[in-house]
């Protein structure tokens, strides 16, 4: 089936058109980026216009970087306020006349890796996707099944949030090197492994491509690997989601 994916983060929000059965983009991918943080109206509008470039009609699904329930926006620290209490799924059926599914971006990403990542992570009994970027976004699989809304990038490491101690974002705005932003993010994960134990963390979100640049300084007893769908896997994911709950 072919459907919308969407991905909403900090500073863009960007769909492509999904084989749901294969994982495969079907589209070029439409990016609309944003220095200002952005408030519903701003990206319902990007949605819609995504859609009109893709020449798309049918079902959405939209990954959101904050806690989703029921197609309700319930945190969003690195968007604007309005949108706390914000029916997304409502907004984009309300401004395209499409059904529309929402889940936390993560947890998208996470499902979209799992899905199409390989028969390796899915064989683990405990995995942990990371989405790094504005933010850092987290999905915990246990034993294929999702726990929903973690959002782990708000645990505290050194004193600071995770995601503001050592997100990609941050690593841009510091002008970090990757040996630097590598041992913040090191630590990051040191914390997940002592609460969690799992057996694998799973690196997605723009930074999975440059591995290479960091991954000796990533010293976790953990495997860690990056997410062979890279940045892609939060749109995959949506779509997924979406024809699975709307279908």
């Amino acid at each position: 089936m072919i459907v919308l994916g969407i991905d909403i983060g900090g500073s863009a929000t960007k769909g492509a058109l999904v084989n749901t059965e294969t994982g495969e983009f079907l589209s070029d991918k439409i990016r609309f980026g944003s220095k200002k943080i952005q408030k519903p109206k701003q990206i319902i509008k990007a949605i819609k216009n995504i859609a009109a470039e893709l020449q798309y009609d049918g079902i959405i699904g939209a990954g959101f970087p904050g806690i989703v329930k029921n197609g309700v926006i319930k945190t969003a620290a690195n968007l604007h306020k309005d949108w706390v209490g914000a029916n997304l799924a409502e907004m984009i059926h309300a401004e395209t006349g499409q059904k529309a599914f929402i889940l936390n971006d993560a947890d998208a990403a996470g499902m979209g890796e799992m899905r199409f990542g390989g028969d390796a992570i899915r064989s683990m009994d405990t995995a942990l996707f990371l989405t790094i970027g504005t933010g850092i976004g987290s999905a915990l699989f246990v034993k294929g099944h999702l726990l929903q809304n973690t959002e782990l990038g708000h645990m505290l490491v050194n004193e600071l949030e995770a995601e503001v101690y050592a997100s990609a974002a941050v690593k841009r705005i510091e002008q970090l090197t990757w040996k630097q932003w590598a041992t913040r993010f090191n630590e990051v994960l040191k914390t997940y492994e002592f609460l969690l134990n799992p057996d694998i963390f799973i690196l997605g979100g723009g930074v999975s491509a440059r591995f290479e640049k960091y991954a000796r300084y990533l010293t976790v007893e953990t495997e860690v690997v990056p997410a062979k769908l890279e940045n892609r896997a939060g749109i995959i994911g949506a779509a997924m989601a979406a024809q699975e709950n709307l279908n």
